[in-house]
C-alpha cells in the first residue's frame, strides 16, 4: 500500500504543475513584445501567444515608389517580434520541462 501514497502525491504535484503551466500561458498572452525594422522607421507588436496586435509605420518611409521596401520592413519587423515570443515562451514554459525529453513541447 506504500505506493498508492507515492502516487496520490504524484497525481497532486502533476495538478500543481498543470495550473502553474495554464497561469504561465495566461501571462504570455498579456505580454506585449516590439519587433523593429529600418532604425524604428516601422514597429509591430505582437502578444506572447504571436497575435499581431499592431503596426506603426513612420509616413516618411511610406514611399508610393518603393512599396516593396515598406513590405520588407513590416515583414522584417513582424519576424523580430514572433522571434521575441518564441524566445519568452521558451523561456517561460521551459521552467516545467527541465530535464525532460518532449520533443515540440514548447
Amino acid at each position: 500500500m506504500r505506493g498508492m501514497g507515492n502516487m496520490q502525491g504524484m497525481m497532486k504535484q502533476m495538478q500543481k504543475m498543470q495550473k502553474q503551466m495554464a497561469e504561465a500561458q495566461e501571462e504570455l498572452g498579456e505580454k506585449r513584445l516590439e519587433g523593429t525594422a529600418g532604425g524604428g522607421m516601422v514597429k509591430v507588436i505582437v502578444s506572447g501567444h504571436k497575435e499581431v496586435l499592431e503596426v506603426t509605420v513612420d509616413p516618411s518611409v511610406a514611399d508610393p515608389e518603393d512599396v516593396e521596401m515598406l513590405q520588407d520592413l513590416i515583414v522584417i519587423a513582424t519576424n523580430d517580434a514572433l522571434k521575441q515570443a518564441d524566445e519568452l515562451t521558451n523561456s517561460t514554459m521551459g521552467q516545467f520541462t527541465k530535464g525532460l525529453n518532449l520533443p515540440g513541447m514548447f
